[in-house]
């Protein structure tokens, strides 16, 4: 063991934060596209 002790709450997690905000935006925008071609196929077909 290298005798060092993990301070929590210390790491740098930026890069994650922003990792996680695009993933979010991108499930968002998908989900949304996804209900608006439902809804223009039910609009088409119907």
């Amino acid at each position: 063991m290298s005798g060092e002790s993990h301070k929590h709450g210390s790491m740098d997690i930026s890069t994650q934060e922003k990792t996680f905000d695009g993933f979010i935006k991108m499930v968002v925008r998908t989900s949304i596209l996804c209900i608006v071609v439902l809804i223009f196929i039910a609009l088409v077909n119907g």
